[in-house]
């Protein structure tokens, strides 16, 4: 029997330079033809950042043609201010919002930022995702996408109160919810069980992340709640300076788990990317996804 194919979708964080809009593009490039469901890109609160977002969006879907997702928070801006934005995304033909809370910047002491609990609504904004949520949903007909965490957002007071706010986010119009990465897939098939008794009624999409980088990696799972298999530190161990090793037995990793959730029913996996083609390329084509666009007639 022939596995099934899932649909995919990747994100993306906005160039900083000429020489990172070089390498975001040429990821884009050789990502396109697999023929994504959408693409988003993530985004970061003060004027730049979100100038930056804005014009990678609009670019991706006026000039690679693939409907493009903006991220949006509620951090560091009033709710007209947000509401702004919004109106010039749907302006400019962005259908999709991937509405976040969104993490305070880190303090001067390396505290807050990520896994913190430095997290204050900004005086007369949006103060958590699911206000964001409704009212996207009142300026215009958006898709929406939110995150979820299936194995507990680091701030909650506990998971039946994380899992309540994915309800609410539900309840106030959200059209999917995008997970954490994490390792773990009987944690994820545990929580969308959970999610599924909880009447939370929107698809449930993996987020899956290859690891180019296994130190990074555990450092940023540890700071989000994901867990790290043991047997992870051992299968990466020594190949920090054999990137091609590295590079196959992060393929095999991804590929396992995608097999893995494709087998109990998963139709949409999300890869992030980190800007880098190499890794999610071979990663699609060992699940069956092959290029969409018709080779020219010779």
């Amino acid at each position: 029997m022939t596995a099934r194919v899932p649909s995919v979708s990747f994100e993306f964080f906005p160039p900083k330079s000429d020489k990172t809009q070089a390498s975001l593009w040429e990821t884009i490039r050789r990502l396109a033809p697999l023929g994504p469901a959408f693409v988003s890109v993530t985004y970061g609160a003060g004027g730049s950042a979100r100038e930056r977002t804005h014009a990678t969006v609009t670019n991706i879907q006026a000039e690679a043609g693939i409907p493009a997702a903006a991220h949006l928070t509620c951090v560091a801006a009033t709710r007209e201010e947000i509401d702004e934005i919004a109106r010039a995304y749907w302006a400019a033909g962005i259908r999709h919002i991937v509405a976040l809370r969104g993490d305070p910047p880190p303090n001067a002491d390396g505290t807050g930022g990520l896994g913190g609990t430095g997290y204050v609504p900004h005086p007369g904004g949006y103060a958590y995702a699911v206000d964001l949520v409704a009212g996207l949903r009142r300026i215009a007909d958006f898709e929406i996408s939110v995150a979820a965490f299936p194995e507990t957002h680091p701030e909650a007071a506990s998971a039946d109160v994380d899992l309540d706010n994915l309800k609410r986010k539900c309840d106030a119009g959200a059209s999917r919810a995008i997970t954490q990465f994490f390792f773990d897939d009987d944690a994820f098939l545990r929580f969308r069980d959970r999610a599924a008794a909880a009447g939370v009624g929107i698809p449930i999409v993996p987020g899956i992340l290859p690891i180019t980088n296994f130190a990074k990696a555990a450092e940023f799972g540890a700071k989000c709640n994901c867990a790290m298999p043991p047997w992870f530190a051992e299968l990466f161990d020594g190949l920090d300076a054999d990137p091609e090793t590295r590079q196959m037995v992060a393929a095999k990793v991804a590929v396992d788990q995608c097999r893995r959730l494709v087998a109990e029913g998963v139709d949409h996996v999300h890869f992030y990317t980190l800007n880098r083609a190499e890794l999610t390329v071979a990663i699609c084509r060992m699940l069956g996804i092959r290029p969409k666009v018709a080779a020219a007639a010779a």
